[in-house]
């Protein structure tokens, strides 16, 4: 997924759901799903039906799903699972919770982008600061208390003013803060089950990796 080069609307279709990867354009009727539906990506003509998953291609659509919402590959994606099972609660949920503190997410989130993959852009680049700290690891893990910012001479960056002026649009989740005069997000909670995607089936995640 980190070296991935073709269409992502290809993946959303693949996944039946729209898995917010182009920014603006999911929001748009020029989104794929919008125009073309569920039907999968490919040429199978406009009569081609999706098959009826159960058992294991259940389980297996799902977590690849998720890991292409947060754009992470199989083996770091298995790493969070595996410290999700160690962690008190239930496993699914704390798989969940760590995916969504991953600080590229967190930016997408907190509306400094339009997608995830410009958020990890934003992190890569450096244009990311933590607690006044310069952060460029799109997995580092927020915790309650931090201050997100973008460098000052980012904040003029089209791209950046763009998805922050229309990120009460998309809805930041309750447990982060803007702070419109400092174009800046406080993390002041942690993430629940709630703030999550909804369609998401995180248990089948958890009987897959548990075989």
């Amino acid at each position: 997924m980190a070296r991935y080069r073709d269409a992502v609307c290809r993946l959303c279709r693949r996944e039946g759901a729209k898995l917010f990867l182009k920014g603006d354009r999911c929001y748009k009727p020029s989104c794929a799903i919008e125009k073309r539906g569920t039907q999968p990506p490919g040429q199978h003509g406009p009569t081609a039906r999706r098959r009826v998953l159960q058992g294991y291609g259940e389980q297996l659509r799902e977590k690849q799903k998720v890991k292409r919402i947060y754009f992470v590959l199989e083996k770091q994606f298995r790493n969070y699972f595996d410290k999700a099972s160690r962690q008190k609660g239930i496993t699914g949920e704390n798989l969940l919770f760590l995916l969504e503190r991953r600080l590229d997410n967190t930016v997408y989130r907190a509306g400094f982008s339009t997608s995830r993959r410009q958020a990890r852009q934003l992190v890569n680049h450096g244009h990311i600061e933590v607690n006044g700290r310069k952060v460029d690891i799109p997995s580092f893990q927020v915790k309650v208390g931090d201050i997100i910012t973008i460098k000052d001479k980012s904040r003029k960056n089209p791209h950046v003013e763009g998805a922050w002026q229309t990120a009460v649009g998309r809805g930041r989740p309750p447990w982060i803060t803007a702070n419109d005069a400092e174009v800046s997000a406080t993390i002041t909670d942690l993430p629940k089950r709630e703030d999550v995607d909804a369609n998401i089936n995180e248990q089948l995640i958890v009987e897959l990796y548990s075989k």
